[in-house]
């Protein structure tokens, strides 16, 4: 482990095992990868000088435990670049929370680190900003869409009660940042936001970022970094399996049948049945005249939903680990015992895995495992431990957004969701149950329809910020005009607001029920 310690964008002291390392220049940036070349196969800590006495040094080899992992920890009660980026960035990793590990692209100099052979892959491929910050933010945008695993960490240090002063908002870094890093139309839309919504006229922010070039990365390029990961995350190593289902029994039948023919066998499937339908009963009959080599435990409910049947399943649950998956999905015999393969290689306690139609599963562009802003309900193994207070929000019952919530009550306790191409599964996208009706939503019936849908507002309210949510409507706005009858600019932008103001009422609604 080499850690390099700072104080105004320039090194002070380096130091490897407890000895003083020479270092050539006073600049961050160009010494961090110098120190790589030197120690390749070495952990690289930046430190903040006056951090020096509460780095956590306990606790660097399970942060750290493979290669291709970058994690960094702000003191500051603001971010380097100003909350104005979440007008152009949606994703789930701008809102991080603070006391917990959480995945994002948003570094920081304060205190953080990187292995050597991650640096020096990317020495070539990457430009060396003179600002130590923009670097490890640039370096941390560009990879972690490629493999690499970026987190805001607490653990990094030990309690301390020091406060780094505010960042000052630069918006001319904050435009050439966007330019270098997202599409182009993104500076416009950026430029629009600020003018609607805070009232400034960024002009030459705008016109000066025209003059950067888009950075990129080749797909392929951290896949030569090799990382077996040091922490042990499997220890029974049982698996429950949990199955929702309504009207398919064939397409059960067969996922159960996959099921027994794995080579890294379930201990319990629990299936949740549901059927509306006043008297009915269990048309299942192959679950007590099949010879299973597995218990099976069978929950029927006249009550329908997705939501509700995950719930009831989640709490039969007594395995180390639960497979969440859907009825009408096919696996090779296989599948469970490389996906744990995975999620041993890799540390992992979470993971969604790359579920296709038939017709596009020899076609997945995606080759590697990344950190994912999605998860996937019908196709993840996640470690039973971490989602025991964690439950499918009813509010999303029959609507959209219950599998994009439950993965952000995962990340928001620190426990992070990865994409996984491999081992895959075949979707093969079922038709409704024939019993199945189609669920009246109270707000079908409204003179004004809202817009967005009010669970997908209700998923942004609970976890964008405040500028994303401003930036969600704005880009909204100009993706449903074109396909909308109403053609008047004025008219429709006054129809606009009257949609979305509804949503955001049965969003509140829908909140307040929970």
């Amino acid at each position: 482990m080499v850690i390099i310690y700072h104080q105004n964008n320039k090194i002070v002291e380096v130091s490897s095992k407890g000895e003083n390392v020479v270092f050539s220049e006073k600049s961050m940036t160009s010494n961090l990868f110098q120190i790589a070349e030197q120690y390749p196969d070495s952990l690289i800590v930046w430190c903040h000088l006056d951090l020096k006495s509460n780095l956590n040094y306990t606790k660097l080899e399970e942060i750290f435990h493979h290669k291709k992992i970058m994690a960094s920890y702000n003191l500051s009660s603001n971010s380097f670049f100003s909350e104005a980026i979440g007008y152009s960035d949606l994703s789930l990793f701008l809102n991080i929370k603070k006391g917990v590990s959480y995945p994002t692209w948003i570094m920081s100099s304060h205190i953080g680190g990187i292995h050597a052979e991650v640096l020096n892959t990317l020495n070539n491929q990457i430009y060396k900003d003179s600002n130590f910050d923009y670097l490890l933010h640039s370096i941390a945008k560009l990879a972690m869409p490629l493999g690499l695993y970026c987190y805001s960490e607490p653990s990094l240090l030990e309690k301390t009660d020091v406060i780094f002063p505010k960042f000052k908002n630069d918006n001319f870094l904050l435009f050439r940042f966007i330019k270098q890093h997202y599409k182009v139309s993104w500076i416009f839309l950026l430029f629009i936001n600020l003018f609607l919504y805070e009232r400034k006229f960024a002009l030459l922010p705008l016109f000066f970022s025209l003059f950067y070039s888009k950075r990129y990365l080749k797909d392929d390029l951290l896949q030569v970094v090799e990382n077996q990961s040091q922490k042990k995350v499997i220890v029974e190593g049982t698996l429950d399996v949990i199955i929702p289902t309504i009207g398919r029994k064939k397409y059960l039948y067969d996922f159960l049948k996959d099921l027994a023919l794995q080579t890294y066998l379930p201990k319990n499937v629990i299936i949740v049945e549901q059927n509306p339908a006043t008297g009915s009963v269990s048309e299942f009959d192959f679950i007590e005249s099949g010879n299973w080599p597995f218990y099976i435990k069978h929950i029927f409910t006249h009550k329908t939903g997705a939501c509700n049947a995950r719930n009831l399943a989640l709490v039969e649950i007594d395995s180390e680990w639960v497979f969440m998956a859907d009825d009408d999905i096919r696996i090779d015999k296989n599948f469970l015992e490389e996906a744990f393969e995975v999620i041993k290689k890799d540390g992992l306690e979470q993971v969604t895995f790359g579920c296709y139609a038939p017709d596009y599963a020899e076609n997945k562009k995606i080759k590697f495992r990344f950190q994912s802003s999605n998860f996937g309900s019908g196709c993840s193994i996640v470690k039973s431990k971490n989602i025991e207070s964690v439950s499918y929000n009813a509010s999303f019952e029959f609507g959209y957004g219950e599998d994009s919530d439950y993965g952000m009550q995962l990340r928001n306790q620190g426990s992070d969701v990865i994409f996984s191409p491999k081992p895959d599964i075949i979707h093969l996208k079922a038709p409704i149950g024939g019993f199945r009706e189609k669920h009246i939503l109270a707000w079908s019936n409204d003179l004004i329809q809202p817009k967005p849908s009010p669970t997908v507002m209700l998923y942004n309210l609970l976890n964008l910020t405040k500028q994303q949510l401003k930036g969600y409507k704005t880009t909204l706005f100009f993706k449903f005009y074109s396909v909308q009858k109403i053609k008047n600019p004025i008219r429709y932008y006054s129809n606009y607001n009257i949609q979305w103001d509804r949503s955001l009422y049965w969003a509140n609604k829908l909140y307040n029920k929970k």
